[in-house]
């Protein structure tokens, strides 16, 4: 019989893209108003893997993760789904978005992403989001899924989440001290 058991708390963050780099500042500040300073911040890449967000935002589309120091109950990620998407409304013109935001978390074995979107591969976790399994953490590495998105499988990306990972091992070490 399995006995059930409290989660790790997660390290959480929002990825983010934007056809406007000069709206960053203002979105991370709005992300940081409303879940606490930010740990950690990658640099831009392109986000050029789909066109399918141009129509609506235009492009070249750039992208960035921001990494908060806060350790969060997993639990909280469909409030912080919402949350994000009200922070995009916010950014809003003529009904457009020119901020796609996908919060997640990150745990020792595995990166969860936040959606409204069902798939086969992901569970519903309340609220009218589910939960996407982006990356696994197996042998010393992530590794990629058949269905992770093309930039969290980019190598650049990945790289950054292992420099996340590392730093959030040793948050979780000083939790236990």
């Amino acid at each position: 019989m399995s006995l059930p058991q409290l989660p790790t708390p997660a390290k959480l963050i929002a990825g983010f893209f934007v056809k406007d780099k000069a709206l960053a500042a203002d979105i991370v500040k709005d992300l940081q108003d409303r879940l606490g300073p930010v740990d950690m911040i990658s640099a831009w890449l392109n986000f050029d893997f789909t066109t399918y967000y141009e129509k609506e935002m235009g492009a070249p589309l750039s992208r960035r993760l921001v990494v908060f120091k806060k350790l969060v109950e997993q639990t909280e990620l469909a409030a912080i789904k919402r949350m994000t998407n009200a922070v995009e409304q916010r950014y809003q013109r003529q009904g457009k978005r020119r901020v796609n935001i996908d919060p997640g978390y990150l745990l020792p074995e595995r990166f969860v992403l936040a959606t409204g979107k069902n798939f086969t591969h992901r569970i519903y976790i309340g609220q009218g989001i589910y939960a996407d399994l982006t990356l696994i953490y197996q042998k010393g590495a992530f590794r990629v899924l058949p269905w992770t998105y093309p930039d969290y499988a980019d190598r650049r990306l990945i790289d950054f989440l292992t420099l996340v990972r590392n730093k959030y091992m040793l948050d979780l070490k000083q939790l236990k001290d």
